[in-house]
């Protein structure tokens, strides 16, 4: 970061600071004793906020009332404050220990409801199936026995048919659960689900940006790219390895290739590989058998010039289709990213 010039002679009108130094001399006014505001900021909101401070120089005591003056009318006018998730961690963060901090966000983060048995009932019947079916029949009895019928029927048609049989079949014979018995339960969800689900909630807003990206046609995506690495490259780098393009489909499996290729429209299929490389046009092929796979190709050469936009859109959903199918653990996806490699 350059050093900032410092501002020559006293500052006498408020009418010649920008905002960031309206708002270092506020946090300046307000001293240390609320030194727990930074933590509502980013590290490059820090970065201009304390160039800002520094560059300040002197500032008459007439302009900091009226600066003062007009903060407490904005805040006051406004009626409102606006909270996040995020910026609760980091408040918590200024005063309690990391590991007090971890619980509380966890519970915070994780499904509404007083008991875990309320919880359990506002987790997605799907999520909670693909945990439960790693259990034995007799647990997954006692769970859905406390949750309510229709959560529990939801879950069941969830579950492969032959387990869901053998945990109504458990739920049938159930006798009286004794207390330890349920406790014990209750902490392993408590430890294992409920904390890995709310891990997992947490959403970094750089992950939404990038499913919005995914979202633009290539010419804005773009362009929105280059403007953002001019401003923030770090996020601009960040958004761009959490992006999930067409191209990343080249990482899926055998298996993941033929169960896309159960789910996606055929017509769409051959208009998204008609405008790919050669090398991801072949990984499809290789997966169909060779009739389905000859079809295809005389379809894509019947086609004629076709609109770059169309492609795109072609691809983009199936792209779309390849995230439902790994948010239901049908396939799982690599993406960009070296960490997301997947080694076997």
């Amino acid at each position: 970061m350059s050093r900032a010039p410092v501002k020559t002679g006293p500052i006498r009108d408020l009418r010649a600071l920008t905002g960031p130094e309206r708002a270092a001399l506020v946090l300046l006014t307000l001293g240390e004793d609320h030194k727990a505001l930074w933590t509502m900021f980013d590290e490059e909101e820090i970065k201009v906020l304390s160039q800002a401070m520094a560059s300040l120089g002197d500032v008459t005591s007439s302009v900091v009332e009226e600066l003062l003056i007009d903060f407490i009318g904005n805040i006051s006018g406004s009626g409102t404050v606006v909270g996040s998730v995020d910026q609760t961690q980091r408040l918590l963060a200024s005063f309690l220990p990391q590991d007090k901090v971890d619980d509380l966000m966890e519970e915070i983060r994780g499904p509404a409801g007083r008991t875990m048995w309320e919880k359990l009932g506002n987790v997605s019947e799907v999520v909670l199936a693909n945990y439960l079916r790693n259990e034995y029949p007799q647990t997954v009895a006692v769970v859905l026995s406390k949750v309510k019928p229709e959560h529990a029927a939801r879950v069941l048609g969830v579950l492969p048919e032959d387990f869901a049989l053998e945990c109504v079949t458990r739920m049938l014979r159930m006798e009286p659960v004794q207390k330890e018995i349920l406790d014990r339960i209750e902490y392993t969800l408590r430890t294992e689900f409920m904390s890995n689900l709310a891990r997992t909630s947490k959403r970094d807003s750089h992950e939404m940006m990038a499913d919005i990206f995914n979202a633009f046609d290539r010419q804005t995506e773009a362009r929105f790219l280059t403007s953002l690495e001019e401003r923030n490259r770090s996020s601009a780098e960040r958004i761009r390895a959490l992006m999930f393009v067409f191209e990343d489909l080249s990482k899926l499996d055998a298996g993941g290739i033929q169960t896309l290729l159960r789910a996606v429209d055929k017509n769409q299929l051959t208009l998204a590989l008609k405008g790919t490389t050669d090398v991801l046009r072949d990984l499809f092929f290789n997966n169909m058998s060779e009739r389905a796979a000859r079809i295809m190709r005389e379809d894509m050469a019947n086609m004629g010039p076709v609109r770059l936009r169309d492609v795109e859109v072609a691809q983009q959903a199936m792209v779309q289709v390849a995230k439902d199918l790994a948010n239901k653990g049908e396939i799982i996806l690599a993406g960009s990213g070296a960490e997301d490699e997947l080694i076997y």
